[in-house]
């Protein structure tokens, strides 16, 4: 009997286990879904991606002698989703049974569960750590903690490492990675690869069927093949890795790339294994091109939290992000979609997002995610719009970093603290502040900044929960300390705020 075998579009890898496990007679079914296309409303970058990536990787399974049933989106036989495409070729090719590699989100992995035919759903062994892996070193741990998780990965997998011992004698380099960045017309940014004829007529399709989905389709340079992925990871290691570690948490207001590999895309989708990335960042170190702080860095970055992040997803189970443990209710405001905001930050933050679908990780997380966090968003639809929005995200890897990192709404599984911060932080470590309609160093009235008045009334508010923190704990004798005259106007200013916003107002 003739097999399916399914490969999804965040799984364009020749190793991927499914295509391993592929035959003669085996009919490989791929399917640009609405269903998959919709289910939040994704960027349009994002849909054109995969769109022509897929197409592509189709056309290459062919070129070597695969049979492909491959369905565009405007197929008028399309039935629009993964299952009723899987059920559709079941029926043509008379199969008896479909070989899957496991989707990245527990709601595929729910819909060809309960699909009426068989599907064997493989094991996506292109990570360093299967599930098994990660629940064995979690197993009777009371917190789990990337940074414990990262070590274990790095004697696991020898990166950077001089024997049983970390180079350099550190296991990571944050306090040379924390530094502001200065304008720089000679820093090279990633490459921009043009539309060929098959990304053309994707931009077209996708044009067309998603018009009004937030974000900018054109201009569009991502590479969509593998050919390019590599190319932009070549260039990424041969001119930006050296520069990447210490301004890795910069932010410009006219550089939204910086020394960022932009990489996560390629590896997110199957274009670029996290192994090979990995390796060629430990040689472009071993071999004298790049420091070893940035080395560390960026590998952290893949073999830390991503794969701590897919460890946690998996482990905590379906209902994850629908966690809420701080009770935050209020809508995600319309500034979140491209409405007009007097905070330069998040005017930055956003409209680069809505120009390039791409953000680095502290604009995410110190911006975008502090605000949320701060005023006191519902992480549900903070999580929705985090996978909305980015050319990389993925359920497995978005929610851990949402719901977990940037919200705290799973109470503290990912980290100790929430990520808060005043307007200190963002002035700091960006331009942002210079240009904004807001003083950062105004504490109380019309003008001060936002992220001050929101991060004492966060922390007022949540008192019982975090005072005893060891790590956040001891900000409290400084609110202490202010008379209660400012604490009122502080609390006063956040709530006026927080009712502006709330009524549509411009803030």
């Amino acid at each position: 009997m003739t097999r399916l075998i399914l490969v999804l579009g965040d799984q364009l890898s020749r190793d991927i286990a499914a295509l391993r496990a592929a035959r003669d007679g085996d009919v490989i079914v791929m399917a640009e879904a609405m269903d998959e296309a919709s289910y939040v409303r994704h960027h349009p970058k994002k849909i054109a991606f995969l769109f022509a990536a897929m197409r592509k990787f189709a056309a290459g399974l062919q070129d070597d002698g695969f049979r492909v049933a491959y369905t565009r989106l405007d197929d008028p036989d399309n039935t629009q989703s993964i299952g009723g495409e899987l059920l559709r070729r079941t029926a043509e090719f008379d199969a008896d049974s479909v070989i899957a590699t496991e989707p990245g989100e527990w709601r595929l992995i729910d819909i060809l569960a309960s699909l009426p035919i068989r599907v064997h759903q493989l094991a996506d062994d292109r990570f360093f750590a299967s599930h098994a892996d990660f629940d064995a070193w979690a197993k009777g741990r009371k917190e789990l903690r990337m940074e414990w998780f990262y070590r274990h990965m790095r004697r696991k997998t020898g990166l950077l490492m001089d024997g049983d011992r970390p180079a350099g004698g550190r296991w990571n380099f944050d306090r040379d990675n924390r530094k502001p960045a200065e304008p720089d017309l000679f820093r090279t940014p990633p490459p921009r690869f043009q539309p060929d004829d098959i990304t053309a007529e994707v931009l077209d399709l996708v044009a067309a069927r998603f018009a009004d989905n937030f974000g900018d389709l054109r201009p569009f340079d991502y590479a969509t093949d593998r050919d390019g992925a590599l190319h932009a990871l070549r260039h990424f290691i041969d001119h930006a890795l050296d520069e990447f570690g210490p301004t890795q948490d910069a932010m410009l207001l006219d550089d939204p790339y910086l020394n960022h590999s932009v990489l996560s895309p390629y590896i997110n989708a199957g274009l670029l294994s996290p192994h090979e990335v990995c390796a060629a960042a430990a040689a472009a170190h071993a071999e004298g091109k790049v420091r070893l702080n940035s080395a560390e860095g960026f590998i952290r970055q893949i073999l830390g939290w991503r794969e701590f992040m897919r460890g946690i997803y998996f482990r905590e189970g379906p209902d994850y992000t629908r966690r809420n443990a701080l009770d935050h209710r209020r809508d995600l405001p319309w500034m979140y979609w491209g409405g007009k905001t007097r905070m330069n930050c998040m005017t930055a933050a956003i409209g680069q997002t809505q120009r390039l679908a791409y953000a680095h990780h502290i604009q995410r997380l110190m911006i975008t995610g502090n605000f949320a966090l701060l005023a006191g968003i519902d992480p549900a639809q903070v999580h929705d719009w985090y996978l909305s929005v980015y050319l990389d995200a993925y359920e497995w890897v978005e929610a851990p970093n949402t719901i977990g990192m940037s919200q705290f709404a799973d109470g503290g599984i990912v980290g100790s603290k929430p990520y808060v911060s005043s307007g200190n932080y963002i002035n700091r470590m960006s331009d942002y502040c210079a240009g904004c309609a807001y003083s950062v160093s105004a504490r109380t009235g019309k003008t001060a900044c936002p992220f001050n008045l929101l991060y004492w009334d966060f922390m007022a508010r949540h008192r019982a929960r975090f005072e005893g923190n060891p790590r956040i704990g001891r900000i409290y004798g400084n609110w202490d300390r202010m008379d209660d005259a400012q604490r009122r106007a502080i609390r006063a200013d956040a709530a006026d705020f927080l009712d502006r916003m709330a009524d549509g107002q411009i803030v």
